[in-house]
């Protein structure tokens, strides 16, 4: 269970995560911290896709975000603390009781984050929107949102 709180700017689009827990059954944990960073990097990771990693082609077909200068992806100021459980049930397929967590974060948070964005922007009645949820695809939503509902 990935649980994502999201503070939306609706001057800016801006969209921040503040708070995030992610409980996951990695059955036997052989190295707690071990776990804990691969959850959080995964966490981040999904965070950056469904806010602002974008691979933009030109007409032509070329790259244009082939560089990390031209290609958005999250940065510890991004991140919030990312509070990481474990709910523990052994697997009875290999004797240590071990499941894996290298896909657990990242499994995890892209829905979490893109759900809790959808949710903050509710209160102008969208229910979706195109990844990446960057500020100006969620300011351009609410403008329309807006627009509709004073039509």
């Amino acid at each position: 269970c990935h649980i994502a709180e999201v503070e939306v700017d609706p001057e800016t689009g801006g969209a921040r995560v503040v708070r995030y827990t992610a409980v996951n059954d990695l059955g036997t944990v052989v190295n707690p911290l071990l776990v804990e960073g691969q959850v959080q990097g995964g966490v981040v990771q999904g965070l950056g896709q469904a806010l602002m990693e974008q691979a933009i082609y030109d007409g032509d077909g070329q790259l244009v975000t082939g560089s990390f200068m031209d290609y958005s992806m999250p940065r510890a100021q991004d991140a919030p603390m990312i509070n990481v459980l474990s709910h523990p049930v052994p697997t009875k397929r290999n004797p240590l009781g071990a499941k894996g967590c290298g896909e657990a974060g990242t499994s995890g948070g892209l829905p979490a984050v893109a759900n809790a964005v959808i949710d903050a922007l509710s209160e102008y009645g969208i229910r979706h929107l195109e990844m990446p949820m960057t500020p100006a695809r969620i300011w351009q939503a609410i403008q329309d949102a807006k627009g509709r509902s004073s039509a």
